[in-house]
């Protein structure tokens, strides 16, 4: 296996741990770490995970996929050697970030998977580490880690290396606090510029939307922008929100705050917090009822209607929907005073009631 580029043995390694570093860097020269309020735990997740997926999972899964590959088509082995690294390049890319879109949402409308992947989004600030926050059973069913050792096998090492480097560039940049693209958007000069660029790869911007806690702000879309290195997915798939703006608060909403080892190391160990999602035994349960709920509304004020349906503060959302393919509908009260709000979940004119509730009754 030849992964070696410009006569370097693990160039990838070194150029990966360079960009860590300069954005470490960049953020520390910058006043991050002075202004974090970044817990203990925080810090065990980021750097224990970099450091699990590095050391511990990625070599594992390299290891597995070379002996499932020589066991069952040995003949295939270094069979991309002979093509071109750009066209194994491109092909990595492309097949790898589709697979990477359609995991990273997956773990958002499933329960299961939303389990392993909260973690992720539980952490209250952006920095460069975060990238690295899922529970490790997470990245053990990544689909993407398992094509990169599979295209390691067949021969695409070179092509890997270099899709590792340019991968790690735009999803370390997206994470980081250093708002890159923030200067761009606010001279005219660079908007052409950008509206290319941010839809082809993933900015800050659109990845922070991404972690915004409550799509409340009009900023945030925790249930969008689920792409990885490039944005084209969220387009073809329809859920890419552009605001070129950074939310204020990010987390979810309702965090019950467990102990880093049940996020990390869910299912095998749970939440003590009954409350908690990865707690034992633990069920999201219906609170819809075959009746409105009426409600003060503020003119001007923006609410998040609940569609799941296991909202606790019915009719309004409380992040409950996390894992399912509900998302609360945003809305903007036009008047003050007391409307009558859809809890049954069925009304065609949500968030308001038009009595499809009756149906239910009858």
């Amino acid at each position: 296996m030849d992964n070696t580029l410009f006569g370097i043995e693990n160039l990838d390694v070194y150029l990966v741990l360079g960009i860590l570093a300069f954005f470490g860097l960049m953020e520390m020269l910058a006043g991050y770490l002075k202004r974090t309020n970044r817990t203990s735990g925080d810090w065990i997740q980021e750097a224990g995970g970099f450091f699990m997926l590095s050391v511990v999972i990625k070599p594992l899964i390299v290891f597995s996929a070379f002996t499932i590959g020589g066991l069952l088509f040995p003949q295939y082995q270094n069979i991309l050697s002979e093509w071109s690294v750009g066209l194994v390049l491109i092909s990595y890319l492309l097949i790898d970030d589709l697979m990477q879109y359609w995991y990273h949402r997956s773990a958002h409308e499933y329960e299961f998977l939303w389990k392993l992947h909260r973690p992720h989004h539980q952490a209250e600030e952006m920095g460069f580490f975060i990238s690295y926050r899922n529970a490790a059973l997470y990245y053990l069913m990544m689909p993407n880690i398992w094509w990169i050792a599979f295209v390691v096998f067949l021969g695409g090492a070179k092509a890997v290396v270099i899709g590792l480097i340019l991968k790690q560039l735009v999803i370390i940049g997206s994470h980081s606090t250093i708002k890159w693209d923030s200067f761009l958007y606010k001279h005219k000069i660079f908007n052409p510029l950008m509206s290319v660029l941010e839809r082809i790869i993933i900015t800050p911007a659109f990845h922070h939307a991404h972690h915004g806690k409550s799509m409340q702000d009009s900023i945030s879309d925790p249930n969008g922008n689920f792409g990885n290195m490039f944005s084209i997915w969220d387009q073809i798939f329809g859920t890419a929100k552009y605001t070129r703006k950074f939310p204020t608060d990010y987390g979810i909403m309702n965090d019950p705050k467990e102990h880093w080892t049940a996020a990390y190391f869910y299912p095998l160990v749970a939440a003590d917090d009954p409350k908690s999602e990865i707690s034992r035994g633990y069920q999201k349960n219906s609170t819809a009822t075959p009746e409105p709920i009426f409600v003060e509304l503020e003119k001007g004020e923006k609410y998040l209607w609940c569609q799941c349906g296991k909202s606790k503060n019915q009719p309004f959302c409380d992040g409950t929907h996390h894992g399912s393919k509900f998302k609360p509908l945003l809305f903007e009260s036009k008047k003050t005073g007391k409307v009558k709000l859809c809890n049954c979940k069925i009304t065609k004119k949500g968030p308001f009631c038009d009595n499809s509730h009756l149906d239910l009754l009858k």
